[in-house]
């Protein structure tokens, strides 16, 4: 975590067409008082919850599939996590990992009850089957293995699941310099944490090592918030619904400008109010605030990360 820290302060510090702005911080950090607006995991009940390994196992196949739902307008995070709830519902052995090692593009859609292809529908099958193969290989099949065997450290989850599944290595190059921002890794931590309410699977002495979730909202809603400033060229593309390539200056410094700017929230709310304020707790209240605007534009990068 000290690495997604390091690198995305540094891509911060030499940013040419995303500015971090400390009196817009300030200004949030004000308007936002001494507490942060509580947001429920749940999402009024999208999520499957049985209090158990079957919830651990639900999760991670949420975030190994938790990306690129834009290109479709009717497609959102709600299908996918509801999708998901209601076919183990009905299939306790869905996610099993011999069964997700099978699953194709046409049986995927036909589990979300998804009319059509899904945007990078090759690449979430490919996840799947990485996904079931290596749970299956090291750890019984069972994802609450993998849990169970990073000691109740976050930060020793996140390098077990980069370590073990490549689809979650989420880092980029920026001016030659290697950039790791880890997104769905630590989601599926932030998921653990916020389901299990900190408690059995979802307890980590380290919570507060995680950083935000470099996605698509939240730095639209930092812009929006007078967080972040962009250069009238990135401004002028996200606004043109241009696609933004993975792996560009102004992709990298878009993410990594989002994390370094809640962290730096962060630092300011613990320091002015004196409490504990997590980073996950910040990023899903960005992200609430972005997904109730409609009209919020966002920037447009197809990636298997986010």
């Amino acid at each position: 975590m000290e690495e997604v820290r390091q690198t995305t302060a540094w891509v911060a510090a030499h940013a040419s067409h995303v500015t971090v702005d400390p009196a817009g911080i300030e200004k949030v950090v004000e308007s936002i008082g001494s507490s942060i607006p509580k947001v429920h995991w749940d999402f009024e009940g999208i999520h499957f919850f049985d209090a158990g390994p079957l919830t651990v196992q639900y999760l991670l196949v949420l975030d190994a599939l938790n990306f690129c739902f834009w290109p479709d307008d009717d497609l959102d995070y709600d299908h996918l996590a509801r999708g998901l709830k209601e076919a183990l519902e009905k299939d306790k052995s869905a996610f099993d990992a011999d069964r997700l090692q099978k699953y194709t593009g046409l049986q995927l859609r036909s589990l979300l009850k998804w009319p059509r292809p899904l945007p990078l529908e090759d690449e979430r099958i490919r996840l799947l089957h990485e996904v079931g193969l290596e749970l299956e290989k090291s750890f019984d099949g069972k994802a609450s293995n993998l849990v169970e065997s990073c000691g109740k450290s976050a930060a020793e989850l996140v390098t077990l699941v980069t370590r073990h599944f490549p689809g979650f290595r989420d880092h980029s190059v920026y001016r030659g310099r290697q950039v790791f921002l880890y997104k769905r890794a630590q989601i599926f931590v932030a998921d653990l944490w916020g389901a299990f309410k900190g408690q059995g699977y979802g307890e980590f002495y380290d919570i507060s090592s995680i950083t935000m979730f470099a996605d698509y909202i939240v730095p639209s809603v930092l812009r929006q918030l007078g967080v972040l400033k962009y250069s009238s060229a990135l401004a002028s593309s996200i606004e043109a619904n241009r696609v933004i390539a993975s792996g560009t200056e102004e992709e990298v410094e878009l993410r990594a400008c989002s994390v370094y700017a809640v962290e730096k929230m962060k630092e300011l709310m613990n320091k002015k109010w004196g409490k504990q304020v997590l980073s996950a707790e910040l990023d899903l209240w960005l992200w609430s605030c972005g997904v109730q605007c409609p009209s919020l534009q966002h920037h447009r990068t197809l990636s298997i990360y986010y």
